[in-house]
C-alpha cells in the first residue's frame, strides 16, 4: 500500500517557503569554538555520558577524566586568592566571551526549533492538519519558555562583556538563569515523551518527516556560511546539553573571578542551583551512548563502567565492567600491534534478569580474600614516591626523555601493582544458573555504586537471554567506542601539569544530617584517595535513634597526595548474627555518599570553609581547613611552662620526678585496658572536640583526669597521644640528631646499620630514650592483635614514624620543596626509621647505656 502521506493530500506552500528570508551560517560550533556534527544520531560519541555523582555536572565529570583539566567540581571560600588577579580577571573576560558566542549558537537553534511551529498550529485547525494541537504541545513543550530565558540573558549579558570592565558585576543575570531552571526539569520529564511523539509523526505524516529532518539553523554572525540544516531530534536535545555546559562555564567563572569579587557569592549560588538540579535530573535521563539492539528489539544503553580487579582461579585480573540496562559485561582488552586499533575481548557477562547478590549468610561459604600485607603496600607506595622525584629531578635537570620515559614505564608497573593489590572489599555477584564472580573493590562506595546501579535496572521488567557468538561480539566490539572511562587510574597517565593533590593535614567537622525519613542509629565515615585508591580515614560516632544526627566531630586526616574528600553515611546494623559474615564485609546500611574535589586553591586557606554534600536526599554539613606538611612542622613552644604539652620532656619529667611522662604513661595504659583490640587504633582518628578537652585537663594537671579518661572514646585518648609527640618542641628523637637518622636506615650492611641505629639511641637524653623505648613496647604490644585491629607494625610506623621524627624548620626547607616529594623522601625514611626499632628484639635501656664504653665516636 502507497503510504498515508503519498496518497494525493496536498502540499502546503508554507513548508516550500518556511526558509526563504533567512541567512545562515554553514557550521555550528561549540563554546570553544569546535566545529560540531550537523546531526546527532542515536549512539553518537558526542551524546554525554550522564554521571550519577551528586556533586559534580555530567558533563564535567566525563570531560575531566577525559582531558583532566582540574576544574574543581565544588568551588568554595577562597579560590582565586593564590591567582595573579590580573591575569584572572582576563580569564574570565574570555570564559564570558566563549560562553555569549556559544548562548548565541544556542538562540538560534532555539529559534529554528520554535520556526515551524506557527504554521504547523495555524493548520492543526484545518481540515487536513499535518499535527494536531496536542501533537504540537508535546513536541514543542517548553520550547518557547526556554528561547525567552536565554534571550533576555544574552541581550543582558552581551552589552556588559563588549563594554568590558574588570569591575562590573553579573552573577546576578547567572543567579537569575539558575533560578529558571524549573523550566527545564519540565522539559526533561517531556524529552523522552517529546521524541517519541515526532518519531511516530514522521513515520505517519510525510509533510512532517521533511521539516523534521532538515531544520535550517542560522550561523554566528561572523560566521562565511549563512545556515546548517540540523534534525529536529538533535535539536531536541540541545537543552539538556546546555545545562551542563551553563555549569561548565561557572566552574570556569568561579575559577577566574577573585574571591572578593562582588560576583563571587552571586555565582557559587548559581553554581549550588545548577549542581543540585542536575543530581536531580541525572536519574530521569539514560545516556544515549549506544545503538545496540537488545533480543527483545529495545535500545541496550551503557549506563556505567569501570576498572574493577577479578580475582579468578586465585590471581587478581584487571578488568573492564561495562553496566549495559540489561546486561553485565566483563572484558579486558586484546593485545594488539602497535597501530592497530584496539579491541575488547569478552571475559563473561550475566543478562541483569539472572543477577543476585548473595546475602550475607552466603558470603560465609565463599572463600576468603587473601589481603596483602600493609608493609608490601606500603613498600611498593615508597618505590613509586621514590621515582617521582627521580622523574622530577631528570625533568629539573633537562635529562634524557629517553630515561623519563624509562622511570615513567617503571612508575606505572609499579603503580599497576599497587592497583591490583590494594583492593580488599569484596564484591560478589551471582548468575542464578550457579556461576559465581568476585570483584576486589578498595571502597564501600564503589560497591555501593555498582549495586545500586544495577538493582535499579532490575526494577525494570527484564528477560532472560542468551547472547548468539555474533551478537556478544557485535555488543563486546561496542565498548571500546561507549567506553566513559578511558584510561586505568594509575598517576603515570596523568598530564605534567594536573594535580599532584595535597600533602598535609585535612581538618573535617563533621556537623550534622538531614533528610532522613525515619530514626536510625547513623554514623559517617570519612575518605579520601591516595595513590590512586580510597582509603577509609575516619568514623563519627553512633548518633542513636534519630532523623537529625547532630555530631559537631573534628578530625584530622593525613593527605598523601588527595584529591578527593568522601563522605558516607551508614545505619548502624547492631544484629549479630549480620556481623563479620565476611573478611571486610560491611553489612552496615549506607544512607547516603557524597564526594568532593579538594581544591588546592580553595582548601589552602587558614579559615574554615562550611559546605553541604547532597546523598540520595540527605544532606551532611561539614567544614574543613587544610595545613600544608611544611606549615604542621612548625612547632610553637608552650608559653606557660606548667602544662605539658609544648614543653621539653626533660622539663615535664624533672617536674613530675618521673621517668616517662605522665600523659603519655596514663593514655598508653588506657588504651592497653580497653582499645588494643579497637580496628584503626592509633590510624582512626578521635574527636578533635574530646582531644582538645583531654589536652586541657593534662595541661591543668586536673584531678579528675582518670575519671575522664575511663569515661572517653579510646580514639580520642590514642589522638592525645599523638598530639602530645607532635606538639613537644622538638621532636622526641630530637632535632640534632635527625640528618643521622636518615643516614644511619639508609646503610645497606645489616651489621653498619645495627651498629649507627644503637649508637643514635644512646646519643638521646635519658628522658627521650626511656620514653621512646616505653613507647616502642606498647606499639609491639598493639601490633601483637594485628588479626582483630588491623594495626601491623608497619602500620604503627606509618602513625608514628613522621610524629616522632622530623627534620627542624630549617632543615625542611632543603627537603620539601615539591608538594609529590614531600611523602617521598623524609616520610618514608622516618616510617622505616621507627619500623626498624619496632622490628628489632626487645631493647634495654640498662643495656644500651652499659654498651656506652665501648661506642664513643660522636655522630
Amino acid at each position: 500500500m502507497e503510504p498515508l502521506s503519498h496518497r494525493g493530500l496536498p502540499r502546503l506552500s508554507w513548508i516550500d517557503t518556511l526558509y526563504s528570508n533567512f541567512n545562515y551560517g554553514a557550521d555550528e560550533y561549540d563554546a570553544e569554538g569546535n566545529e560540531e556534527p550537523k546531526a546527532l544520531p542515536e549512539g553518537s560519541e558526542t551524546m554525554p555520558y550522564i554521571d550519577e555523582s551528586p556533586t559534580m555536572s555530567p558533563q564535567l565529570s566525563a570531560r575531566n577524566q577525559e582531558s583532566g583539566d582540574g576544574v574543581s567540581p565544588t568551588p568554595t571560600d577562597g579560590l582565586g586568592t593564590g591567582v595573579d588577579a590580573g591575569k584572572g580577571l582576563e580569564m574570565r573576560k574570555l570564559v564570558l566571551s566563549g560562553f555569549l558566542a556559544s548562548e548565541e549558537i544556542y538562540i538560534n537553534q532555539l529559534e529554528a526549533l520554535l520556526l515551524p511551529m506557527k504554521p504547523l498550529k495555524a493548520t492543526a485547525t484545518t481540515s487536513q492538519p499535518v499535527l494536531t494541537l496536542q501533537q504540537i504541545e508535546t513536541i514543542f513543550y517548553k520550547i518557547q519558555d526556554i528561547y525567552e530565558i536565554h534571550k533576555e540573558f544574552y541581550d543582558s549579558l552581551c552589552p556588559k562583556v563588549q563594554q568590558w570592565d574588570s569591575n562590573v558585576t553579573m552573577g546576578h543575570l547567572f543567579q537569575k538563569l539558575a533560578s529558571q531552571l524549573g523550566v527545564y526539569k519540565a522539559f526533561v520529564d517531556n524529552y523522552k515523551i517529546a521524541l517519541e511523539t515526532a518519531e511516530k509523526c514522521s513515520q505517519s505524516n510525510y509533510q512532517f518527516q521533511k521539516i523534521s529532518e532538515e531544520l535550517k539553523v542560522k550561523g554566528p554572525k561572523d560566521s562565511k556560511e549563512s545556515h546548517t540544516s540540523v534534525t529536529m531530534e538533535a535539536l531536541l536535545y540541545k537543552p539538556i546539553d546546555r545545562v551542563t555546559r551553563s555549569t561548565l562555564v561557572l566552574h570556569d567563572l568561579l575559577k577566574h573571578t577573585p574571591a572578593d569579587h562582588p560576583d563571587y557569592p552571586l555565582l557559587q549560588d548559581a553554581l549550588r542551583i545548577s549542581q543540585n538540579f542536575l543530581s536531580s535530573i541525572n536519574e530521569d535521563i539514560d545516556p544515549r551512548r549506544t545503538a545496540v539492539t537488545t533480543p527483545k528489539g529495545e535500545t541496550r544503553q551503557l549506563v556505567k563502567d569501570g576498572f574493577l580487579v577479578e580475582l579468578s582461579e586465585g590471581s587478581r585480573k584487571l578488568r573492564h565492567v561495562f553496566l549495559f540496562t540489561d546486561v553485565l559485561l566483563c572484558a579486558k582488552l586484546k593485545k594488539t600491534a602497535v597501530g592497530k586499533h584496539q579491541q575488547y575481548d569478552c571475559k563473561w557477562y550475566v543478562p541483569l534478569a539472572d543477577l543476585v547478590f548473595p546475602s550475607p549468610e552466603e558470603s560465609e561459604h565463599c572463600p576468603q580474600v587473601h589481603v596483602i600485607p600493609d608493609h608490601e603496600l606500603e613498600d611498593m607506595k615508597m618505590k613509586i614516591s621514590a621515582i617521582k622525584s627521580e622523574v622530577q629531578k631528570e625533568k629539573a635537570n633537562k635529562g634524557q626523555s629517553r630515561a623519563i620515559e624509562r622511570l615513567k614505564k617503571k612508575m606505572f608497573e609499579n603503580e599497576f601493582w599497587l592497583l591490583l593489590n590494594s583492593p580488599a572489599i569484596p564484591f560478589r555477584i551471582h548468575n542464578r544458573n550457579g556461576k559465581s564472580y568476585l570483584f576486589l573493590l578498595s571502597s564501600d562506595y564503589e560497591r555501593s555504586e555498582w549495586r545500586e546501579a544495577i538493582q535499579k535496572l532490575q526494577k525494570k521488567d527484564l528477560q532472560a537471554f542468551v547472547l548468539s557468538s555474533v551478537e556478544l561480539q557485535v555488543l563486546t566490539g561496542s565498548c571500546f567506542k561507549l567506553r566513559t572511562v578511558h584510561n586505568i587510574p594509575v598517576t603515570s597517565n596523568k598530564d605534567d601539569d594536573e594535580s599532584p593533590g595535597l600533602y598535609g593535614f585535612l581538618h573535617v567537622i563533621v556537623h550534622s544530617a538531614k533528610g532522613f525519613k525515619q530514626s536510625a542509629n547513623l554514623y559517617c565515615t570519612l575518605e579520601v584517595d591516595s595513590f590512586g585508591y580510597f582509603v577509609s580515614k575516619a568514623k563519627t560516632r553512633v548518633f542513636r535513634d534519630t532523623t537529625e544526627p547532630q555530631w559537631n566531630e573534628e578530625f584530622e586526616i593525613e593527605l598523601e597526595g588527595s584529591q578527593s574528600l568522601r563522605i558516607l553515611c551508614y545505619e548502624k546494623c547492631y544484629d549479630k548474627t549480620k556481623l563479620n559474615k565476611d573478611n571486610n564485609e560491611i553489612v552496615d546500611k549506607i544512607m547516603g555518599k557524597g564526594q568532593i574535589q579538594l581544591d588546592p586553591q580553595a582548601v589552602q586557606t587558614k579559615n574554615w570553609h562550611m559546605d553541604v554534600i547532597e546523598m540520595n536526599g540527605i544532606k551532611v554539613e561539614f567544614s574543613m581547613k587544610f595545613t600544608s606538611r611544611d606549615m604542621s612542622l612548625k612547632r610553637t613552644p608552650s608559653k606557660k611552662q606548667t602544662g605539658v604539652f609544648g614543653v621539653k620532656i626533660s622539663v615535664v619529667t624533672k617536674r613530675e620526678r618521673s621517668k616517662v611522662p605522665y600523659i603519655v604513661r596514663q593514655c598508653i595504659e588506657e588504651v592497653e585496658k580497653r582499645g588494643i583490640e579497637e580496628v584503626g587504633i592509633y590510624r582512626i582518628s578521635g574527636v578533635a572536640t574530646d582531644i582538645q578537652a583531654l589536652k586541657a585537663v593534662f595541661d591543668a594537671n586536673n584531678k579528675d583526669i582518670l575519671v575522664m579518661l575511663s569515661d572517653m572514646d579510646i580514639n580520642a585518648i590514642a589522638g592525645t597521644l599523638k598530639l602530645y609527640f607532635r606538639e613537644l618542641p622538638e621532636p622526641l628523637l630530637t632535632d640534632r640528631l635527625y640528618p643521622a637518622f636518615m643516614e644511619g636506615i639508609a646503610l645497606s650492611d645489616p651489621a653498619a646499620k645495627e651498629n649507627c641505629m644503637m649508637h643514635l639511641l644512646r646519643s638521646l637524653p635519658d628522658p627521650n630514650l626511656i620514653t621512646f623505648l616505653f613507647l616502642l613496647e606498647h606499639l609491639k604490644r598493639v601490633a601483637e592483635k594485628e588479626p582483630i585491629n588491623k594495626m601491623s607494625l608497619h602500620n604503627l610506623a606509618t602513625v608514628f614514624g613522621p610524629t616522632l621524627l622530623r627534620p627542624s624548620e630549617g632543615e625542611s626547607k632543603g627537603h620539601l620543596t615539591l608538594a609529590s616529594d614531600i611523602w617521598s623522601h623524609d616520610v618514608m625514611a622516618q616510617v622505616q626509621v621507627l619500623l626498624y626499632y619496632l622490628q628489632h628484639p626487645p631493647i634495654s635501656f640498662t643495656e644500651l647505656k652499659r654498651n656506652t664504653l665501648y661506642f664513643s665516636t660522636d655522630v
